[in-house]
């Protein structure tokens, strides 16, 4: 008998060289093929503007060693006579194989897509930078629990049964983690409903500072001062938020006093000149302004005017230039500011006592 008629394993000894034979050309084929492609798209890529190519290339790479091996073996399978167990074996092993490697490659499809469309819109969009990133996390998530529940219906698993389990499970867990949880849903209204994104200027109770990451548990703000803040995203949600940010101009309201003892003409004067100060800065629209009250001390005038700008520096280049405005005016006019004072009365009874002396503020 021929030494390649003898049987191992139920199969000759030349159906096992045919297959190993198949199996390494496969491997090759494989290997070389994956190889002339990402060289072939790579050099068109450095030709073209548009990024389709530069996502073939990375998806290409993505391709997982394991996966040419386990196809090259099933390949090289097909030539024998296998027992009915190990062929649903191997088939279970490559359906296995085939949904990871899928899953590698819808993964680079969703970090492709997201990195582009950040990269796009992180300069003008912030939102919309945030949106697509959490975004892309849901997508990781949804694909990978779906290659899972394939592999496991594949393996013979009850996927009903387990999803009935998975859901009283999930009860005990979500109510064992709701304060992580509740920070997740939290995050979740944050990236969908848009207080705010990253770069905004916000102020959460007496806390102030711009946002520079939005996480799924925690946001974090970098203050004024230097320091980073963290924000538990249930407690943001709790709390009043002011966005600087989304402001298109600024409200100001300031008071200026003057001396009792200034002219009636000059009263009427002041108010002229407030509001002149204030027409002649360009960044400043006059809203009103008044002689408000009789003060303790002064007689009170009150100004509203807008600042075209949110900007902080803008509105207080403005109020500037308006205080130096006013003193220079009411310098020039006579006009002098008052300021507190405190007043002494004396009584005298009509009895020859040294006087009573009362001090008030």
């Amino acid at each position: 008998m021929d030494i390649l008629d003898q049987l191992y394993f139920g199969n000759s000894l030349r159906q096992w060289l045919i297959a190993l034979g198949v199996v390494v050309a496969t491997l090759v084929v494989l290997k070389l093929l994956r190889g002339f492609l990402i060289r072939r798209l790579a050099r068109l890529a450095e030709k073209t503007a548009t990024q389709i190519d530069d996502f073939l290339v990375d998806v290409l790479r993505k391709t997982r060693r394991f996966f040419v091996i386990v196809l090259s073996v099933y390949a090289g399978t097909q030539t024998l006579t296998l027992p009915g167990s190990v062929g649903r074996f191997l088939d279970i092993i490559v359906v296995i194989v085939l949904l990871l490697q899928v899953g590698f490659w819808g993964n680079a499809v969703i970090t492709f897509w997201v990195g582009r469309m950040v990269k796009s819109r992180l300069s003008t969009d912030g939102a919309s930078a945030t949106t697509v990133t959490a975004l892309g996390f849901l997508g990781r998530v949804v694909l990978w629990s779906v290659v899972l529940l394939v592999a496991l219906d594949n393996v013979g698993v009850n996927i009903t049964g387990l999803a009935t389990g998975l859901g009283i499970g999930g009860i005990a867990i979500a109510l064992a983690m709701q304060n992580i949880l509740g920070d997740l849903f939290a995050s979740l209204s944050i990236v969908l409903d848009k207080p705010f994104v990253i770069g905004d200027f916000i102020i959460v109770d007496h806390f102030m500072g711009t946002v520079e990451h939005i996480g799924l548990k925690t946001t974090r703000v970098r203050s004024l001062s230097g320091e980073q803040l963290v924000f538990s995203n249930t407690d943001l949600l709790k709390s009043r938020i002011r966005n600087y940010k989304r402001m298109f101009e600024r409200r100001v309201v300031f008071s200026v006093g003057i001396t009792y003892q200034t002219p009636l003409e000059k009263v009427e004067l002041a108010r002229t000149i407030i509001r002149q100060s204030i027409d002649r800065q360009n960044v400043a629209r006059f809203d009103r302004a008044h002689f408000k009250e009789f003060g303790d001390s002064s007689l009170v005038y009150e100004a509203v005017y807008f600042v075209k700008s949110p900007e902080f520096g803008v509105y207080m280049d403005a109020q500037q230039a308006i205080n130096l405005e006013i003193m220079k005016r009411f310098r020039d006019e006579g006009i002098e500011f008052a300021y507190p004072t405190r007043t002494l009365f004396v009584q005298h009874d009509k009895s020859p006592e040294k006087p009573k002396v009362d001090s008030r503020d």
